[in-house]
């Protein structure tokens, strides 16, 4: 199984770039997309995703323009779980689950602290709270796949200049920790797992010419539990996909 996650900072923006495409050629048997900024209803170019093979489901915030999650798949889903129950999350729809026989696989766009205090504060408690909700999730579904955009840089590696940013939300004492404790709450960062090289990055910023410098933040991973560590065939990040100010990482389980 071929998985994909790709933050495209809004759907019809990425498709206006050739997406459709993309998609085609990386051929992935599940694609989690997070940022759609879109309901399916205002697309018109969805029959062309169906020709490709791909049943689609999609979870956008109540807000129009922003958030929201998707996923595409060419295996049909036995259940679909939309959302973690949390209201003040999902009214943002901040996360859709796939399940199949032998995987659950989750689109999950964290949330941003860049903006100011009140959105940092509220990044917090998405750790504290979603990250309780995961927790319980892997007893129930212990093959799981949480793929996503995190907004948050694990370690120096994983950042082009840490000291920095020492003090930017997305790179703060608190939220590298949690992602610590997550990922020994019974994580595998699954292209960590393959890669241990520096400037690998998925997100750079829009300005100073930063992607073609390479100045960028590993912010974007596909997490499984380690009931899925003997299956990681391969994992990659996608740095030649355009449509987005992120780019895709992948992850090849066999199954």
């Amino acid at each position: 199984m071929k998985i994909v996650t790709y933050n495209v900072n809004g759907i019809r923006s990425a498709i206006s770039k050739n997406w459709l495409a993309w998609l085609q050629a990386v051929d992935a048997d599940v694609v989690c997309l997070q940022e759609i900024k879109a309901t399916p209803e205002v697309l018109t170019d969805l029959f062309l995703v169906e020709q490709l093979g791909y049943q689609h489901y999609w979870y956008p915030a109540e807000k129009k323009g922003y958030s929201g999650t998707a996923i595409f798949t060419k295996q049909t889903p036995k259940h679909v779980e939309y959302g973690c129950g949390i209201p003040h999350y999902d009214l943002e729809g901040r996360n859709i689950r796939v399940d199949f026989e032998d995987v659950s696989v989750m689109s999950v766009y964290f949330p941003s602290g860049s903006s100011g205090d009140e959105r940092q504060d509220f990044k917090y408690k998405f750790l504290d709270e979603f990250g309780e909700y995961i927790n319980q999730l892997k007893w129930a579904y212990p093959n799981l796949v949480v793929c996503g955009d995190y907004n948050i840089c694990h370690r120096p590696i994983d950042i082009h200049n840490p000291k920095s940013n020492a003090n930017s939300s997305g790179f703060l004492p608190a939220e590298r920790d949690w992602m610590e404790n997550f990922i020994n709450s019974g994580f595998i960062d699954s292209f960590r797992h393959v890669n241990k090289e520096p400037h690998n990055y998925t997100w750079w910023s829009f300005r100073a010419n930063s992607r073609a410098k390479n100045l960028g933040w590993r912010i974007d991973y596909i997490m499984v539990t380690h009931a899925l560590e003997a299956h990681i065939k391969r994992a990659a990040i996608l740095p030649e996909a355009r449509h987005s100010d992120h780019c895709p990482v992948m992850l090849e389980l066999d199954l």
